[in-house]
């Protein structure tokens, strides 16, 4: 993103009935991005989409447009067409009246729609149906008459309200790498509201996470999932499982203290932005290699060296084992906290394991005053 945003929300601010939505909510989205707001229901996604759009107007703030502002503009007058989670199609019409309706409204020649819309019935795969109604078709047909409706129109930004989640997920999978393709080969902004994880992941060029009306987190794929900024974005992120730790910093080396759940640990500080005291540990299913367990007396001796391969060591009980396909799943009791750990092979519950989670793959914050059970205090 450039300090000259194609469109720039700065400040805004957004509420309903005296309740506050976005709270002085700023984001910047350059020509040609693909940006994705991430966030569970309630966090103010979809109201900053729809303010975006001028169907919401702010308390406070302003946005602009190429530099015009639109703050107060109808909608419009925005440049911008939305594709509603809902499709919004007019069931009497035809495929190609849906997606030449805006031209229409616009009072374009008919000769002209006529093209537009065989371009785009091409583009989106409809050549053949656009004598059809919305109800022969299929969800994925009809998913791409109201993209074609709203591109149609050259749409200086593309609006997306969750379009995807009334799909099937085969034809998801399918319809978002269309969505993407496309986007990419015409250069449309696009703004994607969604709550899948993996859907923003593979479709955005920066996701943004909401929370409470505000931005958690904002940056590339790979940015938010492997250096999630606090323990929501981790658990938003799929890193789920949480145990609390002790330790100490000391320039760039974290020492994570032993107790009756874990080893002493050494690792690399890198970003991780923590002060000495109580930790509060996450990691993804996946992230944990789970490991047969030494005796009891030797794990938990407090005199144990400090592993040197930059790795976290937890002991802990084999509770359930399931398959829910590819791997077999493992929730782990590690004293009063229960975690859950992906294996190639499945381990019977009841059976002692040591769980392996390598530096890498460990995101570390400092505890709350309410965190996670301490597996690392005094022995229970």
């Amino acid at each position: 993103m450039t300090d000259a945003a194609f469109l720039a929300v700065s400040d805004v601010t957004v509420g309903y009935a005296g309740t506050t939505v976005l709270d002085r909510l700023s984001l910047g989205v350059d020509r040609g991005e693909f940006v994705a707001l991430l966030g569970s229901s309630g966090c103010g996604k979809t109201t900053l989409l729809r303010t975006i759009a001028g169907f919401n107007t702010p308390r406070s703030g302003s946005l602009t447009l190429a530099g015009r502002d639109i703050t107060r503009a109808a909608p419009d007058r925005r440049g911008m067409a939305m594709v509603f989670q809902s499709y919004a199609l007019w069931p009497h019409m035809t495929v190609a009246q849906n997606i030449g309706y805006g031209l229409k409204l616009r009072k374009a020649p008919r000769s002209d729609i006529a093209a537009r819309v065989d371009e785009i019935a091409s583009m989106l795969g409809l050549s053949g149906l656009q004598a059809r109604k919305p109800g022969q078709l299929s969800g994925g047909q009809r998913q791409r008459v109201a993209l074609g409706r709203a591109l149609a129109v050259e749409p200086e930004i593309l609006l997306l309200d969750e379009p995807l989640s009334n799909l099937d997920a085969r034809v998801r999978l399918g319809v978002r790498h269309e969505i993407r393709a496309l986007q990419k080969r015409l250069g449309i902004t696009a703004i994607h509201v969604t709550h899948d994880r993996e859907e923003a992941m593979v479709m955005a060029d920066r996701i943004v996470i909401l929370d409470r009306g505000r931005i958690a987190q904002e940056g590339s794929p790979e940015e938010v999932y492997n250096r999630p900024a606090s323990p929501f974005v981790a658990a938003f992120m799929g890193a789920e499982n949480v145990v609390s730790l002790e330790g100490s910093v000391d320039g760039d080396r974290i020492a994570i203290a032993a107790g009756p759940h874990n080893r002493p640990a050494t690792i690399a500080r890198e970003t991780r932005a923590l002060a000495t005291g109580r930790f509060q540990a996450r990691f993804r299913t996946e992230a944990a290699e789970l490991l047969p367990a030494p005796p009891r007396p030797a794990f938990g001796d407090q005199a144990d060296k400090a592993s040197d391969d930059g790795a976290l060591r937890l002991r802990g009980t084999v509770c359930q084992t399931s398959y829910p396909g590819g791997v077999w799943r493992h929730v782990v009791a590690i004293g009063a906290a229960e975690v859950s750990v992906d294996a190639d092979q499945p381990v019977e519950p009841g059976t002692d394991v040591v769980l392996r989670v390598p530096s890498s793959a460990l995101f570390l914050f400092d505890a709350p005053e309410d965190g996670a059970e301490q597996v690392s205090r005094a022995a229970a």
